[in-house]
């Protein structure tokens, strides 16, 4: 029943926040997973939803791993056959689950088993008390609040039994050794399919950005979801001196986002769309010239972000301006692949020289293409130690429990 009403809640806050038609779309596909087939493999993902978060999390690893002959499943913590799967897989994967009936019992059939769990996150919701430093906190209801009371998987991360944990970055996986865990980084990377779309996109913008005549310059930001007001208030000004400086610059933003009143003044050159499905994102970050990231840097949920919003512009041959937080430093080079902001005039500068050279934006736009061909999709992922881990835990699995397992 409590998750039935923490569910009720996030779908109102979807639907208040984007209205029936575009909230559905979000909704619907929550509905269709329970119902999705989950076929016997090595490894068993479980994850607590089906949004960006769980398909770079469990879908594209899973295709990772499957490219280095580890099979894998993904279904939804509330699949309603889940206790019942402790026998097909030899590793079960948990990502941002709620600690419920049917995933204790899950839970307490695997370690009856000897076999290996592994904990997942891409954020710090597991931990309760960070949730002061996220901002969509401050505008949740009471219903969605309860999906993080305990953190998300807090209960399976404190569990002795579990020895492993997987992240998307290093600064999450820092924070994850501190509770005693030995951890893999596992960047979020992109699928052949979405490789198969860029590629299309990608010679279809060259074709487009060396045969127009106009000096119109397009800064896209993706949110992506809802709670980055903060992130985006922290460019407020820089922006708005740069629209008052070009007259040429229009702003396309696509997702939730509440935008200061000051930018009323150029309402006529920003564009608002609403979250729209992968294809469609795709197109709309290939139609911009200058893609932003903008975080709060020092915010620790903002540190542990990763760099897709980097590598997904990139792959289009778009270039990036993003906060200087320890991830995105790691991941940009900068002025090579793009560029990092630590202050209001590093924003101003970086962008200013973006928006006023074409060449710049091309030569950064190749490079960053180049980087996330190399680095961010799944067929040229290079997770070896992760792998032969998974490889020695299915073999284990597949010789049945140890008596130590059992005491375990």
């Amino acid at each position: 029943m409590k998750l039935l009403l923490i569910k009720i809640g996030k779908a109102w806050q979807t639907l208040k926040r984007e209205g029936l038609i575009h909230g559905m779309k979000r909704i619907i596909p929550a509905g269709l997973a329970l119902f999705g087939r989950v076929r016997p493999a090595d490894v068993l993902f479980v994850t607590g939803g089906v949004g960006d978060s769980a398909r770079f999390r469990t879908k594209h690893v899973a295709e990772e791993l499957g490219l280095r002959s580890v099979t894998s499943s993904v279904t939804v913590q509330d699949n309603p056959r889940l206790s019942t799967y402790a026998d097909k897989f030899f590793v079960f994967v948990f990502h941002r689950v709620l600690f419920t009936p049917s995933v204790a019992k899950l839970v307490t059939e695997v370690k009856k088993r000897g076999k290996e769990i592994i904990f997942e996150t891409d954020d710090l919701v597991y931990d309760p008390k960070y949730l002061k430093h996220m901002d969509y906190w401050r505008v949740m209801n009471s219903l969605e609040r309860k999906l993080y009371e305990n953190g998300v998987g807090g209960e399976i991360l404190a569990d002795p039994y579990v020895k492993v944990a997987t992240t998307s970055t290093s600064f999450l996986a820092g924070k994850l050794r501190e509770k005693g865990k030995r951890v893999f980084i596992v960047p979020n990377r992109m699928p052949v399919s979405d490789v198969t779309i860029t590629d299309e996109l990608y010679r279809k913008r060259e074709e487009w950005t060396h045969s127009r005549t106009d000096d119109v310059v397009t800064i896209g930001y993706f949110s992506g979801a809802a709670g980055h007001d903060k992130d985006f208030a922290t460019i407020t000004a820089p922006l708005l001196r740069l629209l008052g400086k070009h007259p040429n610059l229009r702003m396309l933003i696509v997702g939730p986002l509440v935008l200061d009143d000051a930018f009323a003044t150029y309402a006529d050159r920003i564009d608002r769309m609403h979250y729209v499905e992968r294809k469609k994102h795709f197109g709309n970050v290939a139609s911009v010239d200058i893609n932003i990231a903008p975080l709060e840097i020092g915010n620790p949920f903002c540190e542990g972000k990763s760099e897709l919003k980097f590598f997904e512009a990139g792959i289009l041959g778009v270039p990036t301006v993003a906060a200087a937080t320890q991830t995105f430093r790691e991941a940009i080079t900068d002025g090579t692949d793009g560029f990092v902001a630590a202050n209001e005039g590093e924003w101003e500068e970086k962008l200013g020289r973006l928006i006023a050279d074409v060449d710049l934006r091309r030569r950064i736009g190749e490079q960053a293409r180049k980087t996330a061909l190399d680095r961010y999709v799944t067929t040229s992922a290079d997770d070896t130690e992760y792998v032969g881990y998974l490889k020695d835990a299915i073999k284990r699995g597949q010789m049945g429990p140890s008596s130590d397992s059992l005491k375990k």
